[in-house]
């Protein structure tokens, strides 16, 4: 059985946070519009002092830096704040159903104490397959879904990329090369026959995703400890960096591929299987006079009904660069988001912050922009698995936990890069 999950980006956790996180988000906020304010001044002065002398002052040079890097620590923070609103307790879905409610607690008996013996009668009961005590067992459904959903608030790509829940290893997805010939006819006109689509796959098999936190028996022996929510928190950071490298240049190989993997070919040359790309103008660099136009040139390469719903994804060393930026009337290109949990924007465009995009140097495809949720496709095997180890690192217990994840461009057509080279 497949599963639709597309995620829906950018919402905000208002209703969802507390009066205390919503108040924390707001102040953060606050904060970072008015750095964001100081950093305009500063950077107009040093406009300024390059137009009049020929360079700017060594200390608002200094001074614009250390603004910079304060925007980038106070929109971490504000981000974290924001995931934590995101975070309800765990434990309430299907609490009124037995069946939940018996797993969740064989589950409890089994990473605390090491006692598989109601796991093992509830897999015997419905009949499991491929779940063993040298496997691992399942994880109740609720902590599998709080994984997910923590994944997709701390994986960039994942978060706006579309997602699909399968059971079996590898997820096929037919598309077409081709359609069926189409035309204009008058109403009595003689209907001849047309051809038929060309399809053919794409294949996304799905490669095992482990993390292996630690505990000591003091925490497990703690009632007061959720265990659900302590598994989720200890993986989620862990699974979303390795999964977050890996949709961006991931090689395929035991893992999923990122759209960096992809060949690519001038955006005026573009055909299926490549992603296109256009050209910055200047190696390694944006242009030295009018740097803004060529974002608005990359915006422009790709087709209307894609814009919609696009955003950029660079890392936040490039995003230091483009915030100087400005278009032909003086107003900053970059702004941050309006409220908490809003992303910034560029060019009236969401802005996505991942480090595993390279940074800017020549022939490095720094910048994406597109609509991900139509370009790029995560694919989870359902099921996560937890194996307890109290041996092989004494006096911790190691919980081996795993999942299955794969990934890949589904439209080729969806997604532009921005490489920093002459052509």
């Amino acid at each position: 059985m497949d599963i639709d999950t597309d995620p829906v980006p950018f919402a905000s956790p208002e209703t969802k946070a507390g009066p205390e996180s919503r108040l924390e988000s707001r102040l953060g906020l606050d904060d970072l519009m008015r750095s964001f304010e100081a950093y305009k001044q500063t950077n107009d002065a040093r406009l300024g002092q390059i137009e009049r002398r020929g360079a700017a002052d060594p200390l608002t040079e200094d001074r614009l830096a250390r603004i910079d890097a304060g925007l980038i620590d106070q929109q971490r923070r504000v981000d974290e704040l924001v995931l934590k609103g995101f975070r309800p307790p765990l434990g309430r879905d299907g609490a009124d159903d037995p069946g939940r409610r018996e797993h969740k607690a064989a589950f409890d008996t089994y990473v605390r104490r090491g006692d598989a013996t109601g796991l093992l009668a509830i897999e015997r009961k419905a009949l499991s397959v491929g779940s063993a005590p040298d496997g691992g067992y399942l994880v109740p459904p609720e902590v599998e879904r709080e994984i997910g959903r923590r994944l997709g608030d701390v994986s960039p790509i994942r978060a706006i990329a579309a997602g699909r829940t399968v059971s079996a290893s590898v997820y096929k997805k037919p598309f077409m090369t081709s359609g069926p010939t189409v035309g204009w006819i008058g109403e009595t006109d003689a209907r001849p026959q047309t051809g038929s689509p060309a399809l053919a796959e794409l294949s996304f098999p799905t490669m095992e995703l482990y993390a292996m936190p630690a505990a000591t028996a003091t925490l497990l022996d703690d009632a007061m400890v959720s265990i659900d929510e302590w598994l989720a928190a200890e993986v989620d950071q862990a699974f979303a960096e390795q999964e977050g490298a890996a949709f961006v240049t991931g090689d395929g190989v035991n893992k999923p591929k990122g759209f960096l993997a992809y060949p690519t070919v001038a955006a005026a040359s573009w055909s299926w299987g490549n992603l296109g790309y256009v050209a910055s103008g200047s190696a390694g660099a944006f242009p030295a006079t009018n740097p803004a136009d060529v974002l608005i040139d990359f915006v422009g390469a790709l087709r209307t009904g894609y814009r919609r719903n696009a955003a950029f994804v660079m890392n936040r060393r490039t995003e230091s660069v483009i915030r100087k930026f400005k278009d032909s009337t003086g107003q900053y290109l970059w702004s941050p988001g309006l409220q908490a949990g809003q992303p910034a924007t560029l060019l009236g465009y969401p802005v996505v912050a991942d480090d595993a995009m390279p940074d800017i140097g020549a022939g490095a495809l720094a910048i994406a922009f597109g609509d991900f949720r139509r370009g790029y496709l995560v694919v989870d095997r359902a099921g996560v698995r937890v194996l307890r180890d109290p041996y092989s690192a004494k006096p911790y217990v190691l919980f081996y936990t795993t999942k299955r994840v794969g990934g890949g461009v589904q439209d080729f057509d969806a997604i532009k890069l921005l490489k920093f080279s002459a052509s």
